[in-house]
Order: C-alpha cells, then structure tokens, then sequence
C-alpha cells in the first residue's frame, strides 16, 4: 500500500491555513531557459506533473497565481490550458502585484505561500506565510526559504510543493484514492 509522502508535521501545520500559492514562472514552472526559435520566438518547456498539481490545488480550494517577469504567447497558453486565471505579466516589482492578487481574492499575506527562484521574488517570498524555492534557485533565495525542493524548476519542482499543500489542506489522500481506488 502506497503512503502520504512524508512531509515534517511542523511545516504541515504551518501550510495548512494556505488558500493561495503565487508563482513565478522562470526556474520555477520552467527550467529557466529561454529557448529562442530562428524567427525570434520564444519556446518554453513545461512540466505535466506540475500542471497537474495546480490543477489538483485548485479542486482543494488553493489558488494557485502567477507574478511573473515576462509575459510571451507561450506562458499565456500554459496558463489557459490549466485553467489559472490570476496572473500578472512583466512584472519587476512583484510584491505590490501579488498583493493586488491577494485583494482580488479577498485574502491576506498569512494565507499565502510563495514560490520562487531569484532576488526579484525575494519581496513576495518573504511577505507570504510560506516561502518555497525549488533546488537550483539562487543560493540566497534557497536560504531564506521554508522548503527547498528536491527537484529543480520545471523539473517536478512545482508538483512536490502542491502535494504538501493537498497533504496539509487533507485533500491528499482523497484525490489519490479517486486515481488508485480505495487500495491507494
């Protein structure tokens, strides 16, 4: 019988009043790279464990939303596809953003975690109740975060940070067992 990830109980309690996770993209949805097509377009690589991952925060009620540095074709579609519709493009002062975000929604700093990878996510990581940095973020950012992740950024990153937030929302188990069956 497959068991609930283990996860420090301390860091689930502390995860457990969450009700928005805002994002950045690049080195954290993404590998980071910016993939240049000869006519200039740009090309990004997404990881489907961490689409479906949001997708599953939001049927457990966590919003997931975007505050991102650039804006392209590619990162609009991504977000279409999976259904998030708070996100702010181009975006170099992220905190104010985010905090609008959060007034949309009708919620407060402590009910939001944040994930991110460079300095510019730095203001919203440290405001949010909860701060997540995947494995290849930059040194600084990894130090003052809650978790670091196992896996780099686009990379499964994204997905470990949401099964610790359906484990500590108690969605976890349910979800899994409507994929594996009552034997999960």
């Amino acid at each position: 019988m497959a068991e609930t990830p283990a996860v420090d109980a301390a860091l689930i309690a502390k995860a457990s009043g969450i009700r928005v996770l805002l994002l950045d993209v690049d080195g954290v949805l993404t590998d980071g790279g910016l993939y240049f097509g000869a006519e200039g377009e740009l090309f990004k690589r997404f990881n489907t464990l961490d689409g479906h991952g949001l997708k599953m925060l939001q049927r457990a009620g966590i919003t997931p939303a975007v505050v991102t540095g650039r804006g392209s074709a590619a990162l609009r579609s991504r977000l279409a596809a999976l259904g998030i519709v708070h996100a702010r493009y181009d975006i170099d002062d992220k905190a104010p953003a985010a905090q609008e975000i959060l007034a949309e929604l009708g919620l407060h700093w402590d009910q939001a975690a944040a994930m991110g990878d460079d300095w510019p996510d730095l203001p919203m990581m440290l405001r949010a109740a909860l701060a997540f940095a995947p494995a290849n973020a930059h040194s600084e950012v990894r130090s003052r975060a809650d978790l670091v992740t196992r896996l780099d950024g686009g990379a499964g990153a994204m997905r470990e940070v949401c099964d610790l937030l359906l484990q500590a929302s108690g969605s976890y188990p349910a979800m899994l067992a409507t994929y594996a069956g009552g034997g999960a």
